[in-house]
């Protein structure tokens, strides 16, 4: 992935390289004996071990209609680092899909600042979504780098459920919950959403179009959960809704 995202090619304005990132790969249905493997190299890594750095793969639907809420999440991502920082690190990669068949994704990145400025980057296209995509890039990233959660944000979906719910399920057998925040009121993306949280282990939260205050509460739980695990999202669920909210999910 050559080029800068801030240097537009004549067929494409920023569907290269954004900040090194990389394009992902068609999702792929596993075999069992795949699975099998992912899980015992995941156990072996331990990325839950106490005192291992958090790793949150921050992904985001950058269809059309997501504009408005991707400038949001700009100004909000930095809260993620900040929750975090008390309870000691965090590395985000970003993953967003957009337009015709572009799924990428970032490094790992340990900055704010870095990510806000990567976001400001990119631009949002109409498309189809692709969270399988993202799903399966959890997948891999949960073993070798020892992902601690998944945030998705996102309004609809457009894929074979079924299919979505396969991946969803080896994540939660490699123990990453996947937290789900959709905007507005979309029946078939609520009910998606909810299956995938359920069988990650993670949670589904509705967050009202433009609600910064709320989209920044879960992030904020999110983040926590990443850096500290469940009993750090457990002590801020004393204090936030957004925790509360994704705790009373989580098994």
């Amino acid at each position: 992935m050559p080029d800068d995202p801030t240097k537009p090619r004549k067929s494409d304005a920023v569907s290269a390289r954004a900040e090194r990132d990389e394009a992902l790969p068609q999702a792929k249905t596993s075999t069992s004996e795949d699975v099998a493997a992912f899980v015992a190299k995941a156990r072996a890594l331990s990325p839950h071990a106490p005192g291992a750095k958090g790793r949150l793969i921050f992904a985001l639907d950058a269809t059309m209609s997501r504009q408005p809420t991707w400038d949001m999440a700009c100004a909000l991502q930095a809260d993620m680092f900040r929750e975090a920082a008390a309870l000691g690190s965090l590395d985000i990669r970003l993953v967003y899909y957009r337009g015709y068949n572009e799924c990428r994704a970032t490094g790992w990145i340990s900055d704010s600042g870095k990510l806000a400025t990567l976001m400001s980057k990119i631009d949002c296209r109409g498309g189809d979504t692709q969270i399988g995509r993202v799903l399966t890039d959890a997948r891999h990233e949960a073993v070798t780098s020892g992902v601690r959660a998944v945030v998705f944000v996102g309004d609809a979906m457009e894929e074979r459920v079924d299919a979505l719910c396969a991946k969803a399920g080896e994540l939660g057998m490699l123990k990453v919950p996947v937290f789900l925040f959709q905007e507005g009121h979309d029946a078939v993306a609520e009910q998606a959403f909810r299956e995938i949280a359920r069988l990650t282990g993670g949670a589904w939260c509705r967050f009202d179009p433009g609600a910064a205050a709320q989209l920044r509460e879960l992030l904020r739980a999110a983040a926590a959960y990443a850096a500290g695990g469940r009993e750090a999202l457990l002590r801020l669920a004393k204090t936030a809704h957004g925790a509360a909210q994704l705790i009373g999910q989580m098994k």
